[in-house]
């Protein structure tokens, strides 16, 4: 999707990312931090594929992040997904190894490697990086 063009966002672009990465289990929009999208859009360019991300989180409300942070230990209690500035993502065609080094590349953001769910953390935060 082209959201971004000379210099510019594009408003109903951006509307429709943040209603996509939306948390789904409550229904709540919230607006991404448009630095966490061009990150994932960077990377996403650095890897030199067509295949569209799998969204397995973006936005998270309060509630959700505490259920699921009762059901694993990954989940940060201030989790930057609560605040519009993170996504967990997949793509079927890389390796998590490949899509997190096109993260950090672009020392941006956090990156997070989760090899046994097969997905990476990218966000807008303070550059660093975790993981196996």
């Amino acid at each position: 999707m082209v959201y971004w063009i000379d210099g510019n966002y594009i408003k109903d672009a951006v509307k429709e990312i943040n209603h996509f990465m939306r948390d789904w289990r409550v229904d709540q929009v919230k607006s991404i931090d448009l630095r966490t999208i061009d990150i994932m859009a960077a990377a996403h360019n650095l890897m030199d594929v067509n295949e569209p991300y799998m969204l397995l989180s973006g936005y998270r409300s309060p509630q959700t992040n505490a259920m699921l942070r009762s059901r694993s230990r990954g989940v940060a209690r201030n989790s930057l997904h609560m605040q519009g500035q993170a996504a967990d993502l997949r793509l079927a065609s890389r390796s998590v190894s490949q899509m997190a080094n096109a993260a950090i590349s672009c020392r941006a953001g956090g990156v997070g490697k989760y090899y046994r769910s097969n997905f990476v953390h990218m966000d807008c935060g303070e550059v660093r990086s975790w993981g196996g």
